[in-house]
């Protein structure tokens, strides 16, 4: 976790490449089986280091999957567990707004629909403030018709990369 963190503070302090290589050489350590929180950790931060919204898109969706094995217990116990059910409603809403940024609207709303489920598990802190206000964002964005390739998602980050 220290390395995923030196990463993330590269990464917000403006080294994108170096961050980006960083996560890059975590991900091909980590054991995919064995690894599950780190995985979905890197991958989540490594979507936000992506130039092109298809890779970024990809890394959201490991992310996803690394939190859904990691949720569903079938391979880790349960000590990461809360802290990826409170990250799944960012993890869905991320995957969204790469759907969105993509085109893909109807991905984008079912995505969406998903992170807003998951809100409940989320603290009425200003975390959860910024993802469930994130989660209205693009739902407005979507329903003004800013999901198509060169509207407002187009390459400005749209509902925002959460952490």
């Amino acid at each position: 976790m220290v390395r995923i963190g030196q990463a993330i503070m590269l990464h917000r302090g403006g080294d994108r490449e170096e961050a980006r290589n960083r996560f890059a050489a975590l991900w091909q350590e980590t054991d995919p089986d064995a690894d599950l929180f780190h995985r979905c950790t890197i991958a989540h931060y490594m979507a936000d280091t992506q130039d092109d919204p298809a890779d970024e898109l990809a890394w959201d969706l490991r992310a996803l999957a690394a939190a859904d094995a990691l949720h569903d217990g079938h391979r880790q116990g349960g000590e990461h567990q809360l802290a990826v059910r409170s990250l799944y409603p960012s993890l869905h809403l991320n995957v969204a707004a790469g759907h969105a940024r993509l085109g893909n609207e109807d991905a984008a709303r079912s995505a969406l629909a998903r992170a807003r489920e998951k809100l409940a598990a989320l603290a009425a802190d200003a975390y959860g403030q910024g993802v469930r206000a994130a989660v209205e964002r693009l739902e407005k964005q979507l329903s003004d018709g800013a999901a198509a390739p060169g509207g407002p998602l187009d390459g400005d980050g749209g509902a925002g990369h959460l952490p």
